[in-house]
């Protein structure tokens, strides 16, 4: 085992789970949750505050500031307790308390946004906030991992990589799309590097990332009210809308198995079943990111009753051909 020094040192790289065993489906996980921050978010945050140390972005006296759904928040409070700067995240009403909690523990300011913006929803609204704050106050610098390249340039450093090494023969690759750096980082590298790979992006229901209707979402990370700057999609060959409740059955599906995941990698492993069933399942290597663990989502997705049903009656599942 490694000594370090520095929480942002350590992070699991080569675990996956062979779901084959598990749940019968041809799929490797890469879990991406075991590192101090508990999920994926600690590569893209390390990365962006490497940067705004590196160009004088953050000076004695600056306040750093961003809009997370919680698990960013969370990687960015650790980072910034460990190096002696002040965070304050924006988050909003679909946070997890226990995210919410943790922040708050590493010394962090968290302000929660109740009321979603009529186009852009909460998302919408968070951004607004943060750039009125910015405008107002100039200690305050944001790191914006909607629009910052630090954010795909992680994943492009260490995720795709590691998946490469692993599965040299790799057919499928399925990455959730939230802010989309993990999967715009993930799908530049194998397209710079000739890669005969799918990139297959797992999307929420109610999301507007890849132009369909925004609503209703519970499930904090994935998807998104305002399409993300970083996205380009022509290195995107299908993507998956999966509904919400779709994506709780996968999470309590693995549970019983005995593997407790967020709800961003239940949306995942459900876009990948329903995408496999489709394309065919014999012959294929397919890795699918696992984001995040389970411990922060027992209130909501491992709770009798969650989410409510009116929140969840969204379209079908539907998937997109290539969209370049």
């Amino acid at each position: 085992m490694p000594v370090i020094d520095d929480p942002a040192q350590f992070n699991e790289e080569e675990l996956y789970v062979d779901l084959r065993a598990t749940v019968g489906l041809p799929l490797f996980l890469k879990c991406e949750g075991f590192n101090f921050a508990g999920s994926i978010k600690m590569k893209a945050a390390t990365e962006m505050v490497d940067a705004a140390e590196r160009d004088g972005l953050l000076r004695p006296g600056s306040v750093l500031v961003e809009s997370s759904s919680g698990n960013l928040g969370v990687a960015l409070s650790i980072i910034a307790a460990h190096r002696g700067h002040r965070f304050l995240c924006i988050t909003d009403v679909r946070c997890n308390q226990p995210t919410i909690r943790m922040m708050r523990a590493l010394g962090s300011q968290v302000h929660v946004v109740r009321e979603p913006t009529a186009h852009g929803g909460l998302l919408g609204a968070r951004l607004a906030y943060v750039r009125r704050l910015c405008a107002a106050d100039d200690r305050y610098v944001w790191l914006d991992q909607h629009s910052n390249r630090g954010n795909w340039r992680a994943h492009f450093r260490t995720t795709a990589p590691a998946v490469a090494r692993r599965f040299p023969d790799l057919d499928v690759l399925f990455v959730g799309a939230g802010t989309t750096g993990t999967l715009m980082g993930c799908a530049r590298w194998f397209w710079q590097w000739r890669r005969r790979v799918r990139i297959v992006a797992v999307d929420s229901v109610g999301s507007v990332t890849f132009g369909g209707p925004a609503g209703p979402r519970l499930i904090p990370g994935l998807g998104a009210g305002v399409r993300p700057p970083l996205l380009d999609t022509s290195y995107i060959d299908d993507v998956v809308h999966v509904r919400e409740s779709d994506a709780v059955e996968v999470c309590r599906r693995l549970a019983r198995r005995g593997f407790l995941f967020g709800g961003s990698t239940g949306t995942v492993v459900s876009g990948a079943d329903q995408w496999l069933a489709r394309h065919g399942r014999r012959g294929l290597t397919a890795v699918a990111i696992a984001p995040d663990l389970g411990e922060r989502y027992l209130d909501t997705v491992y709770r009798d009753g969650w989410p409510p049903s009116e929140q969840t009656a969204h379209e079908p599942m539907a998937v997109m051909a290539r969209t370049g």
